[in-house]
Parts: structure tokens; sequence; C-alpha cells
């Protein structure tokens, strides 16, 4: 990464461009691109920001809480 930009750079294979779209979302999705895009259309108050990070960080917890549950054999 260099000064904020993300090169990514995806192949088309046999002039099968819509696989490459398919691989590029896909990439774009896992990077938060459309989500940041999301975030950005709208001003987000402070407080609201705040909010937002809060429960998703309790999401992110109960996620891991549930999936080391999963690995312990518990469920």
């Amino acid at each position: 990464m260099n000064n904020g930009v993300i090169h990514m750079q995806v192949s088309v294979r046999d002039n099968n461009v819509d696989q490459a779209l398919r691989v590029l979302k896909k990439k774009l999705q896992r990077e938060g691109v459309f989500r940041e895009m999301k975030l950005k259309q709208h001003f987000e108050k402070p407080s609201e920001k705040k909010v937002r990070q809060q429960a998703e960080a309790i999401r992110r917890a109960r996620k891991a809480a549930r999936k080391r549950l999963e690995r312990e054999g518990v469920m």
C-alpha cells in the first residue's frame, strides 16, 4: 500500500472477462472497498461512528467466541 492507494491486479484468461470481474469483485469485497464506499456516501457524526464501531466490535467478539466454542466441540 502506497499513499493509501491499493494496487489490485486481476488477470483475464482465455478472454473470460466475466470470471475476471467475479474475481475482482470478490477481492474488493474482501478488502472492504464496497463497505467503505457506502460509509463515505454520507457524513457520519463522530458519536454515530463511535456507536457503530462499538457494535462492530461486539459482533466480532461474539463471532470469535462462537468459532472458539465450535473448535472446542462444545456445540
